[in-house]
């Protein structure tokens, strides 16, 4: 995504100027779609709606440029995920993960850090992990936002993001022992890291 866009469209955006609200949405609504869609949320699409409705009526209050603004997009996404979850699990309904309809334009120096094994391995592996864990690393691998955003976003502090970063990150490296690695890659070797961890 482009912070140069964002930081010349958030101004316009908060006089709620329509092509500047529409430039915010289309850089940002694909990877909340993909990160709610990735935490199991019946209406990825609906939701994310909800949550640009939620977002345009208070950018007036956003600061901090285009990093603000993500980390006010995420925390909202995630306070609407919270509130969804619940009402699924009233109603429970399985949505399973396609990673052919995941929104992510680029690929991140998380995501790289895992091409040893496949989409689907990673995404099975991290649906292994606690929630807190789960959390963190999907906001930082699919959201890409950095520790600080992370801690803002989930109401922790930042040294507690890294813990649950590195704790999440062991325990997929503990699991990648017990896959096979690709061609020319040995088990001792496979590793996972996270290039922004400092942050």
């Amino acid at each position: 995504m482009s912070d140069t866009v964002l930081e010349a469209a958030l101004p316009a955006a908060a006089l709620g100027q329509a092509w500047a609200l529409r430039v915010l949405h289309d850089t940002l609504a694909p990877r909340v779609v993909a990160y709610l869609r990735r935490h199991g949320a019946s209406e990825p699409e609906d939701l994310t709606s909800e949550v640009f409705l939620t977002v345009f009526g208070r950018l007036a209050t956003v600061s901090g440029g285009a990093s603000g603004l993500r980390t006010f997009v995420f925390s909202v996404a995630h306070a609407r995920l919270v509130d969804a979850l619940r009402r699924q699990a009233r109603r429970p309904e399985a949505l399973p993960y396609d990673a052919n309809a995941d929104g992510r334009a680029t690929v991140s120096a998380e995501a790289e850090a895992v091409a040893a094994i496949s989409a689907a391995e990673v995404t099975a592996l991290i649906d292994t992990l606690p929630g807190a864990q789960r959390d963190v690393l999907l906001m930082r691998l699919i959201g890409d936002l950095s520790v600080q955003q992370v801690a803002q976003a989930l109401a922790k502090s930042p040294g507690a993001v890294k813990q649950l970063q590195r704790r999440g990150l062991l325990a997929l490296q503990e699991r990648l022992v017990a896959v096979e690695p690709p061609v020319g890659i040995e088990p001792t070797t496979c590793s996972l890291r996270v290039s922004r961890s400092a942050d």
